[in-house]
């Protein structure tokens, strides 16, 4: 079997060993794309689709039950199970190797798209009025300077 060898400067062989006509352009139709790290089944291929994707459904399970609390007039509970299911998503990307649908970029950028989102989540609904549980002096004066500024 001889080496593959390059046409011009420009191609390089492929798998196959033929030369193949490289360009930094992106190409006009996408064929593939790269799973991201961790999407794979998080269980064997022979399982059922909820158990290969228990990931995901206990997200989206909590953050629905917490729609349904909001719903049911039950604001702060239910956004907080809604910022508390985000918090576990992120826990989950971290600590379980392969979890499906719950992989959409790398494993660090899940993470922290998880935990910044749920953290403000969380935080948000501790200060929803009226009485709310956590109160941060710096946001309140910057409100009030707002509403008496905006009000004459």
């Amino acid at each position: 079997m001889s080496e593959p060898t390059a046409i011009d400067p420009v191609s390089a062989p492929d798998a196959q060993g033929r030369p193949r006509r490289t360009t930094r352009r992106f190409p006009l139709f996408t064929r593939d794309t790269a799973r991201p790290e961790g999407g794979g089944r998080a269980a064997s291929g022979d399982a059922p689709a909820p158990a290969r994707q228990w990931p995901i459904l206990a997200v989206l399970s909590m953050v629905g039950l917490g729609l349904l609390m909001t719903a049911l007039d039950v604001f702060r509970y239910g956004t907080l199970l809604i910022g508390a299911a985000l918090l576990a998503g992120a826990v989950l990307r971290w600590v379980v190797p392969d979890v499906g649908m719950l992989a959409v970029r790398s494993r660090f950028t899940d993470m922290v798209t998880y935990t910044v989102l749920g953290t403000a989540i969380v935080l948000l609904s501790m200060m929803a009025q009226p009485k709310p549980w956590l109160e941060i002096p710096f946001l309140d004066d910057t409100l009030h300077y707002t509403i008496r500024s905006l009000g004459g």
